[in-house]
């Protein structure tokens, strides 16, 4: 461990997802178990005192990589020499609250930390926004940081893809790290299209395995509307399972895999994909890089879903440029 440690910086870093995640980065989840880490928490002022007794219990679990903990208020001291940034901290949903107003609300956040992001990060930063609405979220501070490249900037669709394999895994009587190539499309929102098209288990192809109207009527919905489920049984929306995600996404742009991962990068033009949004594609990481997954053929069914979550995401970029925060 004589190397330099990681600057990581997690925002909402008082929050039940934060309270999950900072643990998971703090035992070398994210890059590796000789890595150390300096954990830079960005809270806003009311809840800096709780992140404080969150730094407290960090430093009473006495992780060996952990050097140091920074609390603060001020994003251009959180960011500064960031190498990885996990954006959790985000404007819920009011109850009646247009989306659009969320949009707007959550702009004045992320395009601040954008900016801070811009003029503080160190040069290799990677930046996964899993605050809500996040595909847009990203893309406002994506924009915001003029001088770093758009691919640095990310928005979490791991936990809609890991819902699918553990859903799948349930339906087969399978192990989920049975299942290869599994892709979500689009929005992290109720228009995501988890997509069996490619998936295979042992060899064989999911879409064979299991019944079209199974698929259709039970699978995607309960996909893409399964945090709602987890509110109604639990009362709190997913913490520790979209910690875990975060993870998995991180450790994965950092450290590479060879198997297909769900990430909403930003649009090529592939697939339907614009350029000006974030959506879920199907991704591999090689040499610190998300790079899609190129060739795949697309039925009108596949680029139909894939097309209404473009219209959602194009309709979310016009709502926040329309209010300026572009």
């Amino acid at each position: 461990m004589s190397q330099t440690p990681k600057k990581v910086v997690v925002t909402g870093a008082a929050g039940q997802i934060a309270y999950s995640l900072l643990w998971r980065i703090a035992n070398g989840d994210v890059y590796g178990k000789d890595v150390p880490v300096e954990l830079k928490l960005l809270e806003i002022p009311a809840a800096v005192k709780a992140t404080e007794g969150v730094a407290m219990e960090l430093l009473d679990s006495a992780f060996p990589l952990v050097k140091n903990i920074d609390i603060t208020d001020d994003a251009n001291v959180a960011f500064e020499g960031a190498n990885a940034a996990f954006l959790v901290g985000a404007k819920p949903r009011g109850k009646g609250e247009e989306r659009s107003a969320l949009l707007q609300a959550n702009g004045k956040i992320f395009g601040p930390q954008g900016k801070a992001i811009n003029d503080h990060a160190a040069e290799d930063v990677r930046v996964l926004v899993v605050g809500n609405p996040a595909n847009t979220n990203a893309l406002i501070a994506m924009s915001a940081a003029k001088d770093v490249p758009n691919e640095r900037f990310n928005a979490m669709m791991r936990l809609d893809h890991n819902r699918s394999l553990s859903q799948l895994a349930t339906k087969l009587g399978k192990d989920s790290a049975d299942f290869e190539n599994m892709v979500v499309w689009g929005n992290h929102s109720a228009t995501q299209f988890p997509d069996i098209t490619y998936a295979t288990v042992g060899g064989e192809k999911v879409s064979e395995l299991v019944d079209q109207e199974w698929y259709l009527n039970e699978f995607v919905p309960r996909v893409a509307k399964r945090g709602a489920e987890i509110i109604e049984v639990r009362g709190k929306s997913s913490a520790a399972s979209a910690a875990s995600s975060a993870i998995d996404h991180m450790h994965d742009w950092i450290n590479g895999t060879s198997a297909w991962a769900s990430a909403a990068v930003p649009g090529t033009g592939a697939y339907g994909v614009p350029e000006g949004i974030l959506a879920g594609q199907p991704t591999i990481a090689e040499n610190g890089e998300w790079k899609i997954v190129e060739g795949l053929d697309i039925s009108e069914f596949q680029a139909e879903r894939i097309a209404a979550n473009v219209k959602e995401l194009l309709e979310e970029r016009a709502a926040v440029e329309n209010a300026g925060l572009l």
